[in-house]
């Protein structure tokens, strides 16, 4: 039984307890702990829950904070002006590496001084209750100080903006002895040499470097291109555009490739003549990330090289997304795809090249038709992120793709997710799945929804299969997202980009339209970020009747005409929607689409 002088011996397990989150038990538990606690500063209730008791640290001290009467800093980080973010890393910077430690430490933060009381310092802490508070306001040189709550997630997010985390490995990189050129063997590479080189830690440093950075500056992947005169060159990819990131000079390119190979798993040092493919992973700010890593053999300018492209594609799962309503679906697109992926069965198709997100949309689309009462299956090579709750089918030398989806009829599925139908008979199982009562999706590599249906056709699929087996086919790119902090509203419309794209001046006066102008926060581009923009062809009797009537060829012409009708924008529309809502360019979206 609970003491009923509880509140009166503990304020705050009492608060906890009548709020109901912690019960009965873990109450005793944590006081019995509390009596019990051997630490030199003697521990509150709220302290213990969570460093003990793994409670969420947010949702305790939140209480503690109402309970106090400590105020809630109810403004996060990302909007607060450059004139705090700077005025707080000054504070933190000015004071000491011991004093620095400490607040670090106790995630305590110098926020401002109070306007009305000009020397009294307001300090933003994640537990306001740390009895160390009053040493670090007292190191700090506050007259006065008042304690203010600040959530720990959103202190994590701050304290990332005003000290970034250090990369270990280019600074000890920079600390190392400068590179010795190795003199090559005209003829052929001299192994030893190579060794040499490739044995030196600034090396290794530079690769592991690169794949941390890599991932902090949310780059999808990473290039090592091989140079004549002992450089390679490495860039990474953000939003879609590839940036130059470092230039190793005086080394030799094998020397940086056969560090990127002895990293990843499944990859052969010596073999610099065929394709290879391997993996990395590595926990990178408390986090998993998985690399997939690609080599290419290539030609240089001089015969004795052996030179080799790689790109590691970076698989970040903090970046999948679950809720389809972030997907950036509007209107008839998002209508349309949720009443297909609602239906018990039938396929959903992704299209677009390289990098348009397709597989983002497919496992968004996936979270929302899991549960525990249906058998998914996936077949992906490779597979990208790991989706919880389904079978993710593992490709290997043992069992290759074909082999793969061959299998999962016999596996007793409800809904299968196929990669890519890159071939006729990868394309008919999965047809044949989406025609006998399992829901599939899958991606083909086509530049609009219609030409998917033609595709298919000139693959050997049967016209009545590919009109009755298929829900909807969704077409799918990747714009840049116009940097909110310093894009400008469009004054000025450029007649000739106007006219080009068959737009109205007058009209689009009437909408606030921005172009991109470059801040610091954006790399001066003028974009930070991409948004998807979708072309829906929903298959309606109209259009099922169309491909069913198909001769020599599907007409897509006519399937795009009744498209329209039914309410289908095409990508370009569609991009020109997001103009309007003022989250990309005019010409980004002509750029990143085609013409009708």
């Amino acid at each position: 039984m609970i003491d009923s002088n509880l509140e009166m011996t503990d304020k705050i397990g009492y608060l906890l307890f009548k709020k109901g989150i912690i019960d009965a038990a873990m109450l005793e538990k944590a006081l019995f702990a509390k009596a019990n606690d051997k630490s030199k500063i003697k521990r509150n209730l709220a302290q213990i829950l969570v460093q003990d008791f793994k409670y969420d640290h947010d949702s305790i001290f939140r209480e503690v904070a109402i309970l106090y009467a400590f105020r809630e800093l109810e403004v996060h980080p990302e909007e607060f002006p450059q004139e705090r973010i700077d005025s707080i890393k000054q504070m933190i910077n000015g004071a000491g590496e011991q004093l620095k430690g400490q607040m670090l430490e106790h995630k305590v933060i110098p926020f401002m001084y109070d306007e009305r009381i000009k020397d009294k310092l307001i300090l933003a802490a994640i537990d306001p209750t740390d009895r160390n508070i009053p040493k670090i306001a007292f190191g700090l040189n506050a007259k006065k100080y008042e304690v203010i709550y600040i959530r720990k997630k959103d202190y994590e997010r701050l304290i990332h903006i005003i000290l970034p985390p250090e990369n270990v490995y280019l600074k000890m990189m920079e600390e190392a002895e400068p590179e010795i050129q190795i003199e090559k063997d005209e003829n052929a590479l001299d192994e030893e040499a190579l060794d040499a080189e490739i044995n030196k830690s600034a090396l290794i440093n530079l690769v592991e470097g690169a794949l941390v950075e890599g991932v902090r500056k949310g780059a999808s992947d990473i290039h090592f291109v091989p140079k004549a005169g002992n450089r390679t060159e490495i860039l990474i990819r953000i939003d879609g555009n590839l940036q130059p990131w470092h230039v190793q000079e005086n080394t030799l390119p094998e020397a940086v490739i056969a560090v990127v190979k002895d990293r990843s798993k499944g990859m052969d040092r010596f073999e610099r003549e065929r394709a290879q493919d391997g993996f990395i992973q590595r926990d990178i700010d408390n986090h998993i990330i998985r690399f997939r890593v690609s080599v290419l053999p290539t030609v240089g300018t001089e015969l004795k090289n052996k030179f080799e492209s790689v790109v590691i594609r970076i698989l970040d799962d903090r970046k999948v997304i679950k809720d389809l309503d972030k997907l950036g679906l509007t209107g008839y697109a998002k209508t349309s795809f949720e009443k297909a992926i609602s239906q018990p069965q039938g396929m959903v198709i992704l299209t677009g090249p390289t990098g348009s997100g397709k597989s983002t949309t497919l496992v968004a689309a996936l979270y929302q038709v899991i549960d525990p009462t249906v058998n998914v299956l996936t077949v992906e090579d490779p597979v990208e992120y790991v989706i919880e709750g389904a079978r993710q089918l593992k490709i290997g030398y043992k069992m290759n793709f074909e082999q793969a989806i061959r299998s999962i009829l016999r596996h007793d599925p409800d809904i299968v997710l196929v990669g890519e139908m890159r071939d006729r008979e990868t394309a008919e199982i999965a047809i044949k799945l989406a025609n006998t009562g399992h829901l599939t999706f899958s991606t083909l590599h086509t530049n609009d929804a219609a030409s998917a249906v033609a595709r298919l056709y000139k693959m050997g699929i049967e016209p009545f299969l590919i009109a009755y087996a298929i829900n909807i086919i969704v077409a799918q790119r990747l714009i840049r997202r116009l940097c909110p902090d310093c894009k400008k509203r469009v004054v000025n419309f450029d007649e000739d980009v106007m006219k080009a794209a068959g737009l109205n001046i007058a009209e689009w006066r009437n909408y606030k339209i921005y172009e991109p102008r470059g801040c610091e926060k954006c790399n001066n581009t003028g974009y930070r970020g991409r948004i998807a923009i979708h072309e829906a062809l929903y298959l309606t009797k109209e259009i099922r009747q169309i491909i069913v009537r198909s001769g020599a060829d599907v007409d897509e012409e006519k399937i795009r005409i009744q498209a329209k009708k039914d309410g289908t924008l095409s990508l370009r529309e569609a991009g020109f929607e997001k103009v309007k809502l003022g989250l990309s360019s005019i010409e980004e979206v002509i750029a990143s689409t085609s013409e009708e």
